[in-house]
């Protein structure tokens, strides 16, 4: 099959690109109709025009290029209106990755010159980041109630960007992937290797094994994150052979593989209190000082037969409950998890592994319940 074919460059290519605000005016729009206003409604709210409101929400006028004071105002007047706090973050979210985004389709900024490579993304920033490109709501706006007001006529369901610009998108990931691999560099590569999974391309998994089989770990934490990350994307893409692979041989038997494991899950999700800037974090050999309730209900939440990490969300809890097993005393996290391991045993598509460790917490929980 041919190659991927790069984004094709016009005139003017290399002047800097207007700010972009699809993703934050996307979101806005959902919090003013979960409030149940018009635009204008909202415009004598906020006290701007309704045109700029119609800007904001369209990107037209990117809610990135507002001054720091009259952001914190809105933010302000949004709370006081009654949006609630999840829709506020996911909204704050959506500016930091409205950033992100506009200058990683900046084609005048080096890949190397990404802040990408800045502190390890958590899974909030990287919903966000994500959904113009799959389409896939963050956690926050999954479960919303319909608009209080009908919409008017064909509207998308998703921040919208242009064929060129996911194309430019996944080309500069691809090149801030193959160029990162300077002293001080592995983050970077890893964070852009890790957004270039997202792309639906037909070539995409061979790119990202070749990527992988350039890999020269220069320790156990390189090695394990390499390992970790080739799983993720693969699960992603479908193939969930490699993530089998790496509970097999990366994390079983293996304490500070186990250790590591659950560290990142409890970073990912936003339990642990401050953000990091290195994957250092992730080799500690202690448990953390993160109390894992968050982690479990996330875990659980997976346990379905169609989630591509399946696997690992079932081993990740089989560990977690060994080191923690007071997570079970509440009784709540009990019943959520006895609620799904009859469907996940009726699946025919778990290892021996994974219905043995099934097997294990439906035992762990009837001990908390004596």
């Amino acid at each position: 099959m041919p190659p991927r074919q790069p984004a094709t460059l016009t005139a003017g290519q290399g002047s800097p690109r207007p700010r972009l605000g699809v993703i934050s005016g996307y979101a806005l729009r959902v919090i003013r109709e979960q409030l149940g206003y018009t635009q204008e409604e909202t415009a004598g709210q906020v006290q701007v025009s309704p045109d700029t409101i119609a800007g904001w929400e369209s990107g037209r006028r990117p809610l990135t290029a507002v001054p720091v004071g009259q952001m914190l105002m809105l933010r302000h007047r949004l709370l006081a209106l009654g949006t609630t706090p999840a829709l506020l973050t996911a909204f704050e979210r959506a500016l930091e990755a409205d950033v992100l985004l506009a200058g990683a389709l900046d084609e005048a900024t080096p890949p190397e010159g990404s802040p990408l490579g800045s502190w390890v993304m958590q899974r909030d920033l990287v919903e966000v980041l994500t959904w113009p490109l799959n389409g896939v709501a963050p956690t926050p706006l999954r479960s919303l109630p319909a608009p209080a007001r009908p919409r008017r006529g064909p509207v998308p369901t998703a921040p919208e960007l242009s064929d060129r610009d996911r194309t430019v998108f996944f080309d500069r990931m691809r090149a801030t992937a193959e160029q990162a691999r300077g002293e001080g560099q592995f983050l970077l590569r890893r964070q852009a290797l890790y957004l270039a999974g997202y792309d639906d391309s037909h070539d995409t998994p061979q790119w990202l094994a070749h990527q992988q089989s350039l890999e020269r770990p220069d320790g156990w934490l390189t090695d394990w994150l390499n390992s970790r990350s080739v799983a993720a994307v693969s699960a992603r893409q479908g193939d969930t052979d490699r993530m089998e692979h790496f509970i097999d041989s990366v994390l079983l038997d293996d304490d500070p593989g186990e250790a590591a494991n659950l560290a990142y899950w409890a970073y990912w999700i936003g339990e642990t209190p401050h953000v990091e800037l290195s994957d250092d974090f992730i080799a500690s050999r202690a448990p953390g000082a993160w109390h894992g309730e968050k982690l479990l209900n996330h875990l659980t939440r997976g346990l379905r037969p169609d989630h591509g990490f399946l696997t690992l969300n079932i081993h990740s809890i089989w560990a977690l409950l060994t080191i923690r097993p007071h997570l079970l005393r509440s009784g709540a996290a009990g019943r959520a998890l006895n609620e799904r391991i009859p469907m996940m045993l009726d699946s025919g598509q778990l290892s021996t592994r994974a219905r043995r460790e099934l097997d294990g917490i439906r035992y762990a929980i009837r001990l908390a319940e004596a």
